[in-house]
């Protein structure tokens, strides 16, 4: 009897994935445990095994589609075994999310919704039976409705707001010179490579990224501050304490001291650690500190779960290990969800300053910078006014970027939760 091969569900809050690259061709022979093919998930890739020893009798699902958790995919069995003609099946009903759309006779006629396209299609004010979805049996993908969305919002009138005015007030200095400019209703496309240029190919991986960070600007209304934070108490800490660390097998570097402080901050700091909702801020009870990690084919954000409850030493091994796998391509798709704050280390490059878009949907994201040497004002008296005490010093330093989401927090909030940061490590002991 022919077996049936099924997309596996590849984390605990994962409900789909993409089949990259088929392993094998139909009337294959393979082993069971054997790869049978590669699929991504989010920004994980993983392969799927044979379940028997067999032979590849169907390959139901093109490379590049994407399809829900227990779609059927393949068939395996005998290599002279017959199978009737088999559609990809989608999973049982009880597996779906709840579908997104107006009314109960709509939401039958556009079938299975991802959470991520239910998100957007509220956010956005979407009828999803408008969407034309190109996906397994016309379901409507993210790239659907990403690309209805451009186009609806390209064609839609002017706000009144935006148009310009009229009367005396408004006329031009002089008309002869006045030359008005109508704004591109979409982007100008690039324009073609000239002789002797390159085209890089777009990996799965730069797609996902450049969709992630177009979606915040477009979700976020993004608003940055800056603090100087003096790192000397930490660099003593540090080169104290690294060899003792190094004897446990675990690398200490700043990175740890960073999520410790941010963590101890968002306890105290509670709409840093939220996420904007149409009915209210969602306080996240859980502090999971995502940790932005430069890889060959871009970035990806493992996720320190319940960074508050570990100690230096557990935040150091968690950093290393995470690191580690996500550069070898070894983390699981759990590992890099949940986040409820992000921090960046620019610095690594050498960057003092940036200005980093927030990862969806936290309420912010801390950008760290590279960690250097300045001349600082050490005063025992007014931190203003001129005093005969006041001497300067060489310190190290680095630049905290904090760029959030003003919808939840507001200058004061912000500014709040960096100075508490930055009170931690300044006087970390």
């Amino acid at each position: 009897m022919a077996t049936k091969v099924i997309m596996p569900q590849l984390g605990e809050s994962v409900v789909e994935g993409t089949i990259t690259k088929w392993l094998v061709k139909e009337g294959d022979t393979i082993k069971r445990y054997d790869p049978l093919l590669e699929v991504s998930s989010d920004k994980v890739d993983t392969e799927v095994p044979s379940p028997i020893d067999g032979t590849v009798l169907q390959l139901l699902i093109p490379e590049g589609e994407t399809v829900q958790a227990g779609t059927l995919i393949a068939m395996l069995g005998e290599p002279d075994e017959a199978v009737k003609d088999v559609a990809p099946a989608q999973a049982p009903a009880a597996a779906k999310p709840a579908p997104v759309a107006p009314a109960p006779a709509k939401a039958r006629d556009i079938g299975f919704v991802s959470p991520v396209v239910a998100r957007l299609a509220a956010e956005y004010h979407v009828d999803l039976t408008q969407v034309q979805g190109k996906g397994v049996r016309g379901r409507i993908r993210k790239k659907d409705l990403l690309d209805y969305i451009a186009q609806r919002d390209s064609q839609a009138d002017v706000p009144e707001w935006e148009k310009p005015g009229s009367g005396e007030l408004f006329k031009p200095t002089s008309m002869e010179d006045y030359a008005p400019v109508a704004a591109p209703s979409s982007p100008p496309p690039a324009p073609a490579p000239a002789a002797g240029d390159q085209v890089a190919p777009l990996s799965r991986m730069r797609k996902l990224i450049a969709d992630h960070m177009v979606q915040s600007r477009r979700t976020s209304p993004h608003v940055g501050s800056v603090f100087m934070v003096d790192m000397t108490r930490v660099v003593q800490h540090r080169y104290a304490h690294k060899n003792q660390f190094a004897q446990d097998g675990v690398n200490l570097t700043f990175t740890p001291y960073f999520v410790s402080a941010v963590a101890q901050a968002l306890k105290k700091n509670p709409y840093a650690n939220s996420s904007w909702s149409e009915e209210g801020i969602v306080l996240r009870r859980a502090i999971n500190i995502g940790m932005a990690t430069a890889i060959d084919e871009g970035l990806i954000v493992p996720v320190i779960k319940n960074a508050d409850s570990y100690n230096l030493l557990g935040l150091a091994r968690m950093v290393n290990d995470l690191a580690a796998r996500a550069r070898a391509g070894k983390l699981t798709p759990d590992e890099i969800q949940g986040a409820t704050f992000t921090i960046t280390n620019h610095g690594t490059g050498g960057s003092l300053m940036a200005a980093p878009i927030i990862n969806q949907p936290n309420a912010g994201i801390l950008g760290v910078g590279a960690i250097h040497k300045e001349p600082v004002v050490i005063s025992t008296g007014h931190p203003l006014l001129p005093d005969a005490n006041d001497t300067i010093a060489i310190h190290p330093v680095t630049y905290l970027s904090f760029y959030f989401d003003h919808r939840i927090l507001d200058g004061a909030s912000a500014d709040a939760f960096v100075a508490e940061v930055k009170r931690i490590l300044e006087n970390w002991a």
